[in-house]
């Protein structure tokens, strides 16, 4: 007897490839526009805050606010397009959690670079001041303190985007917001010490653009890579270990799964012994037992509300 014909995989189906392909090119034409947007956005805000009157703090203020602020505004705009990536080291940590393919991943790395380097250039070109967006490490920090930091802070960046972005729950729709003030707390800490990049893309754009005054640029390649490989790792821990059941229904909007009237937990504890000291029955869980025994659909299941869907 012959064999049934097997039915072929979708990647071995006519035409996958080219559609696919077609597909990462697009999203990788429109994360161009999204990153150029970002880095416009953001430089020009610490290019116009350099030439305002104000103590230095207030300065450092102004810029990490244009940084945060405009990755927020950049990336709730994009995100229901590309993601809102803008970042190659986003990018890694996306391809490396199994979120974007590799084809994707380059083309997103390459579109990301070349959309900073645009959006550098534009700033250059509409301000007619010095141009002051470089990220260096100034006088006092060594290049493996600089490696160290720029690590840190974007792991952070990194884990932020993993567990509000890439896992899915009630506040994924509002992961652009956190994101966005994870990259104001970075700048609030590194500003004076690496300049903030968090971003090898934020780096290079404007170093193209000046033609590469500075000798530590590596610096901003290799931290934020071991950043993006930090994030990855505790991420990776976290869900080997089922995060989400540490501490169950975080996200729940059920008025159910609030605690009790502390009066009523009060009186309950109160109501357990008698005038003679001997212990009574009818404490605050027999009685929330009782409300849950009033039928399936009084019950609610907590495994529903776990942050992750795995």
């Amino acid at each position: 007897m012959a064999a049934e014909p097997t039915t072929p995989t979708p990647i071995l189906r006519r035409g996958y490839f080219t559609d696919g392909i077609a597909g990462d090119i697009k999203a990788a034409s429109l994360e161009f526009f999204g990153t150029a947007t970002f880095i416009m956005l953001g430089l020009g805000g610490i290019q116009a805050g350099s030439i305002s009157d104000g103590s230095l703090v207030e300065k450092r203020m102004y810029w990490a606010a244009s940084m945060g602020l405009s990755l927020l505004v950049s990336a709730w705009l994009f995100y229901r397009i590309t993601g809102g990536l803008f970042n190659p080291n986003v990018s890694l940590a996306l391809w490396l959690v199994g979120v974007i393919k590799p084809v994707r991943f380059v083309l997103y790395c390459i579109a990301q670079l070349a959309g900073a380097i645009a959006g550098s250039a534009l700033v250059r070109a509409l301000t007619p001041e010095p141009y002051n967006v470089n990220v260096s490490l100034p006088d006092g920090i060594s290049k493996s303190q600089g490696v160290f930091i720029e690590m840190f802070i974007t792991a952070a960046l990194i884990l932020a985007v993993l567990m509000l972005a890439a896992e899915k729950h009630e506040a994924t729709p509002f992961a652009p917001l956190g994101i966005g003030l994870t990259l104001f707390a970075g700048h609030l800490f590194a500003l004076a010490y690496t300049g903030a990049a968090m971003n090898t893309a934020r780096a290079f754009g404007p170093a193209v653009v000046t033609g590469f005054p500075k000798s530590d640029h590596w610096v901003y390649w290799l931290g934020p890579f071991l950043g993006s490989l930090l994030g990855v790792a505790v991420y990776t821990f976290l869900k080997h270990y089922h995060y989400w059941t540490i501490n169950p229904g975080q996200t729940a909007i059920q008025p159910q799964l609030s605690p009790a009237d502390p009066v009523d937990t009060l009186r309950a504890t109160l109501n357990m012994t008698d005038e003679n000291g001997v212990r009574r029955s009818g404490s605050i869980t027999e009685k929330r037992s009782s409300i849950d025994r009033r039928g399936p659909s009084a019950s609610i299941d907590k495994r529903r509300l776990n942050d992750s869907a795995v």
